[in-house]
């Protein structure tokens, strides 16, 4: 007897439930509201409020800050893929005249482009767009305070050229093309610009005194592609879904999967702290998890969104305060509860439908000098190398259809993996980038690089 999918078991929701409340509580939030996603699919919703009677739930629009930015990040894909662009263009390629141009789009996407934090001027959160009404009054004088493409240093400025990118691309406003092309062909019907009933209300909690202060709500103006979205816990919960698996209306899983690689160089304290930041998408580590998905604040709202692509949970935190309890720790809380409850249950292992003669002949003990490493075959039709020590390098490869294979992850990523036969059909060794694996150590009978003694194999005399 197997538990239907959508169904969590009592004990679990009754963890999830404890941890929202502690969160709440503790973190003296007026309101906060959690779902959990497994297998793409909404399977609980919890929320805990200041306010008896009061308590939110999924259809209750917060702002969600800057996870507005991996919305953002998929119209740039989008234009990639189309083929308009190529991440490595420069950004005055295709929106001249902004004074930070050099930058690529990649670069912006990754925050390594180089620009400042933040705007010049007063607090552009907490002001209203009109003070910035040009590209030129985000930017300021100073647009680069690093080296363009040498380091992560995270810019909200970036997104603000990628959402005028989009416009001048599209030839529409970044607001029209993100409905057009990402909420209404995934159903987010409840994720807008601006705030549509019923919403929260942000607030500041006072650090020192059980007492609150409302926040303004303003309109960012050229910084909307960098955090001005509303949403709620439904709709984060139909993108995560997304994010995992992608939706050719929108955008591939493949471009997905290139979405969540990281793709900026990062500094000693983030590399410490286990910290990756990808194209639109973070990367962090916590107890054991690796997650993948975005962070978000505005004054009044804190927002997380995050994905255990292993054991294919996700979870979404919202609240209304400006500070307090912690999303990120609460959401990869929630999906630490499930996973560890509910481990994930394993898809059948099923044969390949047929045996490729070619590929069996590979597959088995191959060395490297003296490494021992299995050559594997999937059903999904590609190869994966490993040490059979544990200890070294390792990478799947994905079949070219033509006898070779493409490295995926790791050392060997985007490297050629190619048999190597000799005049009489038989595989002689495999070619890895140069590198050449033989069936035995060191086998005199193939051309290892600066050859093989001949004297043979010996012990101490």
């Amino acid at each position: 007897m197997t538990t239907p999918q959508e169904e969590l078991l009592p004990g679990t929701r009754r963890a999830l439930l404890h941890r929202i409340a502690v969160a709440q509580a503790e973190g003296r939030a007026p309101s906060l509201v959690a779902t959990v996603v497994r297998g793409g699919e909404a399977v609980w919703t919890g929320a805990r409020a200041s306010a008896e009677g009061q308590a939110p739930d999924g259809n209750v629009q917060y702002r969600i800050g800057s996870i507005t930015k991996t919305f953002t990040a998929v119209l740039v894909l989008r234009l990639r893929d189309e083929g308009v662009l190529d991440l490595g263009d420069p950004l005055e390629e295709h929106l001249p005249g902004t004074g930070a141009g050099e930058a690529t789009i990649a670069e912006l996407l990754a925050h390594s482009g180089g620009l400042a934090a933040e705007t010049p001027g007063p607090w552009w959160e907490r002001t209203p767009g009109t003070l910035r009404p040009d590209l030129a009054d985000v930017l300021g004088e100073r647009p680069f305070v690093h080296p363009v493409g040498r380091r992560f240093h995270y810019a909200n400025p970036g997104y603000a050229l990628l959402g005028a990118l989009v416009e001048k691309v599209r030839g529409a406003s970044w607001e029209e093309v993100l409905r057009r092309e990402v909420l209404e062909p995934l159903g987010l019907r409840r994720t807008s610009v601006h705030p549509e009933a019923p919403h929260a209300e942000g607030w500041a909690v006072h650090p020192w005194a059980d007492v609150m202060l409302p926040e303004p709500v303003e309109d960012l103006g050229r910084m909307a592609p960098a955090g001005q979205l509303w949403s709620t816990t439904d709709d984060l919960a139909r993108f995560a879904a997304f994010l995992v698996g992608g939706d050719d209306r929108v955008l591939s899983a493949e471009s997905l999967r290139e979405m969540r690689t990281p793709a900026a160089p990062m500094g000693t304290a983030d590399v410490a702290s286990g910290y990756a930041y990808c194209l639109g998408l973070e990367i962090r580590h916590q107890d054991g998890l690796t997650l993948v998905g975005h962070t978000g604040s505005l004054p009044g709202f804190l927002a997380c969104l995050v994905i255990s692509l292993v054991d294919d949970v996700a979870a979404v935190v919202l609240a209304n305060c400006t500070s307090g309890p912690a999303p990120f720790t609460v959401a990869a809380d929630l999906v630490r509860i499930v996973a560890e409850a509910e481990p994930r249950i394993p898809a059948p292992w099923r044969p390949l439908r047929d045996a490729e003669p070619a590929v069996l002949e590979l597959v088995g003990q191959w060395y490297w000098g003296t490494q021992a490493f299995a050559l594997r075959w999937s059903a999904d039709g590609g190869v994966s190398l490993e040490p059979l020590s544990g200890i070294g390098r390792r990478s799947r490869f994905r079949s070219n259809g033509d006898g070779t294979w493409t490295g995926l992850e790791g050392y060997y990523a985007g490297e050629l993996l190619k048999p190597v036969r000799r005049p009489d059909g038989s595989v002689s060794h495999l070619d890895l980038g140069s590198f050449v694996f033989t069936r035995q150590p060191y086998d005199e009978r193939t051309p290892v690089p600066g050859g093989v003694e001949p004297g043979g194999w010996r012990g101490i005399r």
